[in-house]
Order: structure tokens, then C-alpha cells, then sequence
């Protein structure tokens, strides 16, 4: 992520990007790399790209580790999101003008600890990913702050979304807690 907040220029060719990403791979079943974005594009970037059609989630994925620089992160993970989302099918062409991109830009990941969860955590401001073992959840920022969830049910809600029971964050999990930039179209 980029060390200081993206202009609206950048935020601009980041959807752009990945509008780009997601009506190629809705045609082709692909998206190519992007060309000419400015040199902050070009540093790596964690992002998660969120599709929404008619208000409801039709596609999310991204990545938590920034490999990629931050406009090809936007163009794999809108692509991705369009075809490989196991919640949903493939996009396909005639869907894609009805779908709206919310792209989020991740920060360094930061431990806290269970029994600091409540002063640790914001909601509306920090994301939550919880790993035990093999078994992995996220959950951007927005999400908390949507449906109106408290901190515990944040946690639990992660949780699950980990495949793990309500409450696993207090059973030997790492909790940890992120902030992104998050906009959309």
C-alpha cells in the first residue's frame, strides 16, 4: 500500500483497472496485465475486490500480502472475483454493467491479542483475520459497520467465515486486525 492515501486520480485508474479486469474476464474467461498506471500503482499492494450487483455481494476476493504491484493486485483480484468466487458463478457478459466495484486497499496486518480485543478494535475502522490452524477468515471493515455488529460479534462472525466455531478467537487463534482505504464506483 501506497504510504500515503491514493489521490482521486489513482483511485480513479484502480476502477477503472478493474472494470477493465472484470469485463474481460466475464468475455474471455481472463484479464490482461495493465499498462501505463503511474509509479505509485506500480508498488505492491495488498486488495481486496468487492462486486455488488442490484446491492447485493456478487463476488469478493483479494490478497493480504502485497506481491503484487497494487494495479495488477486490482486487475487479478477483480478477476478473480468475477470468476472464481466459489459463493457464485462465473459473471458473465450481460451482468457485467449491472455490477458495481468497491476496491479495498489493505494495510500491514497487526496482531492483538484475545484478552485486548475490545480497546484493540474499531469497528468501522479495522478489518479482522482470524487463523487457527489450517482454518483462515477475513472480513473487511465495511462489513462490521453495516450490519451493526459489536466487536464479539465481529470476532465470531470471522470465525465462522473460517470455518471455525463462534468464539475460536478465545481459544488459541491469532486475531489480527487491519485498516484499509476503501472505495468504489
Amino acid at each position: 500500500m501506497p504510504d500515503t492515501a491514493l489521490t482521486d486520480a489513482e483511485r480513479r485508474r484502480l476502477l477503472l483497472i478493474a472494470r477493465a479486469a472484470i469485463t474481460e474476464a466475464a468475455a474471455k474467461g481472463h484479464a490482461s496485465t495493465p499498462t501505463g498506471s503511474v509509479e505509485r500503482l506500480r508498488e505492491p499492494g495488498a486488495v481486496f475486490v468487492s462486486l455488488h450487483a442490484h446491492g447485493d455481494l456478487r463476488g469478493c476476493i483479494g490478497s493480504t500480502a502485497a506481491r503484487l504491484p497494487l494495479d495488477e493486485a486490482v486487475a487479478q483480484a477483480a478477476c478473480d472475483a468475477a470468476l472464481h468466487d466459489p459463493r457464485f458463478p462465473p459473471l458473465m457478459p450481460h451482468e457485467v454493467a449491472g455490477v458495481e466495484i468497491e476496491i479495498s486497499v489493505l494495510s500491514p496486518f497487526l496482531d492483538v491479542a484475545a484478552d485486548a480485543v475490545e480497546s484493540g478494535i474499531v469497528i468501522g475502522r479495522d478489518g479482522v483475520m482470524i487463523t487457527r490452524d489450517f482454518a483462515r477468515g477475513l472480513l473487511l471493515p465495511q462489513v462490521a459497520s453495516s450490519r451493526n455488529w459489536s466487536v464479539t460479534q465481529f470476532l465470531d462472525e470471522t470465525c465462522r467465515k473460517a470455518g471455525l466455531p463462534a468464539g475460536a478467537w478465545r481459544e488459541g487463534a491469532r486475531i489480527q486486525v487491519f485498516s484499509a482505504e476503501i472505495f468504489g464506483e
